[in-house]
């Protein structure tokens, strides 16, 4: 069911900082910062031959990746996402099979303006994991 690995994600406390050592130490492709006012969220992605690299920063008081951050102050990875071809037969394959969807479990628009759903981190081995519709 799940096809390519699309990004990591990465909560950092200091985006610029980060994209700036993946610049200019890694010699990587960096985005432009990219505000997500529906995920709580800034974002820069990095591009790689085979994937990304998204690192988040939080936006706004009630953003989810402060929480993270206040957990983890030197940041770390916060998700994986995987493509899926069909969001919502994901979805109801995996409610099938206990796991839990977070959030209404409606699918809302990523970053890259294609749906994703979030997995609940307890369902998969502690790690949090994006689904994205291509």
């Amino acid at each position: 069911m799940i096809g390519r690995l699309n990004h990591v994600a990465i909560a950092v406390p200091d985006l610029e900082a980060a994209a700036d050592q993946y610049r200019n130490a890694l010699g990587a492709k960096v985005g432009a910062p990219q505000d997500e006012p529906d995920h709580g969220v800034t974002v820069i992605f990095i591009e790689l031959p085979n994937t990304k690299i998204e690192l988040l920063y939080p936006l706004g008081e009630n953003s989810p990746i402060q929480g993270f951050l206040d957990k983890n102050p030197s940041g770390g990875i916060h998700h994986v996402c995987y493509e899926v071809d069909d969001i919502i037969a994901a979805r109801d394959h995996l409610k099938e099979t206990g796991a839990r969807v977070l959030g209404t479990g409606e699918p809302k628009i990523g970053a890259h303006g294609k749906p994703v759903l979030f997995l609940h981190p307890k369902d998969f081995n502690g790690c949090l994991v994006e689904l994205e519709q291509v």
